[in-house]
């Protein structure tokens, strides 16, 4: 794994533990032989999935309930949340995205789309703005 660029204004140590897991992760995955079954179509199934899990702890529950989650709650839900991150973790190894490069561009895009000024306070889509 190639070792990415710093994000500007990001500290060293946050890039260095996310180039760790992704080795780590790597290792994971060539240990068990199991990138044979990673092509990039399987990570997206898996890694909506493994979103649709962490969506089942907040079903039927109020906006205050999801906000006020019980300790062996927000450990299950923590423990979906880390699926996620992996398995887009390895979809982005996988097709070649640096995604914390891809994360500015796309947060410098809404930042366009979704001016301070016009949404301030709005849930509304850009296209309605």
């Amino acid at each position: 794994m190639a070792r990415r660029e710093r994000v500007p204004g990001m500290s060293r140590a946050p890039l260095d533990r996310l180039d760790l897991l992704r080795q780590a992760l790597t290792r994971f995955i060539v240990e068990r032989d199991w990138d044979q079954f990673h092509s990039p179509r399987n990570l997206a199934v898996a890694l909506a999935v493994e979103a649709g899990e962490l969506l089942e702890h907040f079903q039927w529950t109020t906006e205050e309930q999801s906000k006020a989650l019980a300790q062996d709650e927000r450990h299950a839900v923590a423990e979906e949340m880390a699926d996620v991150f992996l398995y887009l973790l390895c979809l982005a190894e996988k097709i070649d995205v640096n995604l914390l490069e891809a994360a500015e561009r796309k947060l410098e895009t809404n930042r366009g789309k979704y001016p301070v000024e016009k949404a301030k306070g709005k849930s509304t889509k850009y296209t309605k703005l």
